[in-house]
């Protein structure tokens, strides 16, 4: 008899365990279909699957603006440097210098400006790849590195 009892509560729970997860689906499945009462459910799915078409259009098209941005962003001046020196023992102080304005893929120029008494004389040197095809001073060497260290 005890076991009767016990084989009917554990029907009951087991119907009630039933119950509760038909439940729980119907209502996953209404809310799925809520907008089903304009259209049919295929219409519905239809306009969900146009919608992500146009939304992985829209992200490759986003994907290559931000990669032609990215491109792009390395051929401005990114990289500066500025090196002051003394180029003449008899003069004071350090009114020449080396100015390196590099792009991110470290081509740009080098300014030199050496400063005399009578005047003052800015030489240009190009750089390409992080090189020079004239020789650099020490001075433009040392803005050259320090130019490329500044990321």
């Amino acid at each position: 008899m005890q076991i009767s009892y016990y084989l009917l509560g554990l029907l009951v729970l087991w119907i009630l365990a039933l119950t509760l997860v038909v439940v729980w689906i119907f209502s996953f499945l209404r809310g799925l279909t809520r907008e089903v009462e304009k259209n049919n459910l295929v219409e519905v799915l239809k306009d969900i699957l146009e919608k992500e078409k146009v939304n992985t259009q829209s992200i490759k098209f986003i994907e290559k603006e931000i990669k032609r941005h990215d491109e792009e962003g390395l051929l401005h001046i990114q990289k500066i440097a500025f090196v002051r020196f003394n180029p003449f023992r008899e003069m004071g102080g350090n009114h020449s210098f080396a100015l390196a304005l590099l792009d991110g893929k470290d081509d740009g120029f080098i300014l030199t400006g050496l400063h005399t008494r009578e005047r003052t004389r800015v030489y240009a040197k190009e750089i390409k790849r992080g090189k020079s095809p004239i020789e650099l001073s020490s001075e433009e060497s040392k803005a050259l590195i320090l130019a490329q260290k500044n990321r």
